[in-house]
């Protein structure tokens, strides 16, 4: 009973952060509450685009006597801001699942295309509305940022997210085992430091590879968090398992659970790679901007 308790607890723990890491993270869609001739969206601005996505930004408003105006530049230039009119346009979704199990044949709102941008460059944007009664501008002052990213195949992007959830789950299991004095805490360790090893420091890198290449950005050759909380979390999980491995410590299992689990709940893509515009150069860091919005 104890053990099902512990599984059930650690699971629980584990989907909380994988939720909040996700929900916080600055390429998570932005939530933005807008009105339109008395009515209220609630519009998920994207944050992220793949170069092999079309660069569109949308708004999920149904009302076709609306007019909406996008105003965009490269983020952190010098650039004038560009400005774009919205078309509405109702494209068919052709989906069974969609088609059949949630009945939605089509997909419907305003549409606007925005520059496409290398790897790691960056357009930030905001928008106005013009219903019948006024004109009402949306996120002049904190304008949504887009980062575009190489599209990353999904035999590798697929098994990186499995692995790295699979290194959580184990992980706040082994930790709580350690803490209860359960003694196979250190065989779920082992399965930790493996997950870990092949979906972050294996296929993370891979990832990092496709997205916006290079294999490693974290120290010493660069700041951003993602690799480098990923480092953090793995010498912590080596020294668990040379710890325990002559005998049970559960300290230091409980320690790289308590230490995974604070990294896992940071943000995703905080301090990520961003292309900068007046050298051409690949940097890391600047995305905590984004957080700030």
């Amino acid at each position: 009973m104890k053990k099902f308790l512990l599984w059930f607890l650690a699971f629980v723990i584990t989907i909380s952060a994988a939720i909040y890491q996700r929900k916080t993270g600055p390429t998570y869609p932005k939530q933005q509450t807008v009105s339109a001739n008395g009515v209220s969206y609630e519009l998920k601005l994207i944050r992220s685009l793949a170069l092999d996505e079309e660069p569109v930004v949308k708004l999920e408003i149904k009302d076709t006597t609306v007019k909406a105006r996008i105003y965009y530049r490269r983020y952190l230039s010098k650039d004038e801001f560009q400005v774009a009119d919205f078309q509405y346009k109702s494209n068919p979704i052709h989906s069974f699942i969609m088609n059949k199990l949630f009945n939605v044949d089509k997909e419907e709102g305003f549409y606007v295309e925005v520059p496409q941008q290398p790897a790691a460059g960056k357009v930030e944007y905001y928008f106005e509305i013009t219903d019948r009664n006024s004109t009402k501008t949306y996120l002049k002052e904190t304008p949504v940022v887009i980062r575009f990213k190489g599209g990353v195949p999904l035999a590798i992007l697929l098994p990186h997210i499995l692995f790295m959830f699979i290194a959580m789950l184990f992980s706040t299991l082994s930790g709580l085992m350690a803490a209860f004095r359960v003694p196979s805490f250190r065989e779920f360790g082992l399965l930790t430091f493996g997950s870990l090893l092949i979906g972050g420091m294996l296929l993370g890198p891979l990832v990092q590879l496709y997205a916006f290449g290079d294999l490693w950005t974290g120290v010493p050759f660069g700041w951003d968090l993602t690799d480098n909380k990923t480092l953090i979390a793995f010498l912590f999980w080596i020294l668990a398992v040379v710890m325990n491995r002559r005998r049970e410590k559960p300290f230091y299992t409980i320690l790289a659970a308590v230490v995974l689990l604070l990294i896992y709940s940071i943000p995703h893509s905080m301090f990520g790679s961003q292309l900068d515009y007046h050298t051409g150069n690949m940097t890391q860091g600047m995305i905590m901007n984004l957080f700030l919005f």
